[in-house]
């Protein structure tokens, strides 16, 4: 079977491209290039109801994220920065998936342990580090591994008034420009998750 991996989107854009899901797009080509079963969720775009449990009843799309999340080998998020953290919908995920670390706390084993986690950032260069500490030290308590280079941030380039903000020209920048640390970061997710490049 294919390595699967799933990318959990945190733009705020509803019905308009962003830049962390252009971003989000490119690593998925690195991804499939690497024959691996890829899915993106837009979460903005999904009925994720406020809580810490697994199922918060009626209406709720969570369960089916959590059913993809569980079958995956790799999740990553992908957020834009928002005064130092996470987007507000990432947060909602943690959330959300508090109930697992409730069950490691209880002395069951993680449904988590030893997936491997991957981080996608876009926004203000001040805020990575703050972010990629917050996501990572959440992996870290409900058993994911963050390995090695296995973040992927672009951040000033889109703050420069010269490049141009289409989706074909982010592209062609993060073609360009991010290649190597993109392939570099899939080559890390890909070994940690068992598989050699």
């Amino acid at each position: 079977m294919p390595i699967r991996a799933l990318i959990l989107l945190g733009t705020l854009k509803k019905n308009e491209p962003s830049n962390t899901e252009v971003l989000s797009e490119f690593l998925l080509e690195k991804l499939r290039a690497k024959n691996v079963s890829c899915e993106l969720i837009k979460l903005v775009n999904c009925k994720i109801l406020p809580g810490t449990y697994s199922d918060m009843g009626q209406g709720d799309e969570w369960p089916s994220i959590l059913e993809k999340i569980l079958a995956a080998e790799i999740i990553i998020f992908a957020t834009p920065i928002w005064w130092n953290s996470p987007s507000s919908e990432i947060q909602r995920v943690i959330e959300r998936l508090d109930e697992i670390h409730d069950e490691i706390l209880e002395g069951k084993k993680s449904k988590m342990a030893g997936k491997v986690g991957g981080v996608v950032i876009t926004g203000d260069p001040d805020g990575a580090q703050s972010v990629i500490g917050t996501v990572g030290n959440f992996f870290n308590f409900i058993g994911m591994v963050l390995p090695p280079y296995a973040t992927l941030s672009v951040l000033s380039a889109l703050q420069r008034k010269d490049v141009e903000t289409s989706r074909e020209k982010l592209l062609e920048l993060y073609r360009k420009d991010y290649a190597q640390a993109a392939d570099t970061m899939v080559e890390q997710l890909m070994l940690h998750a068992g598989r050699a490049v």
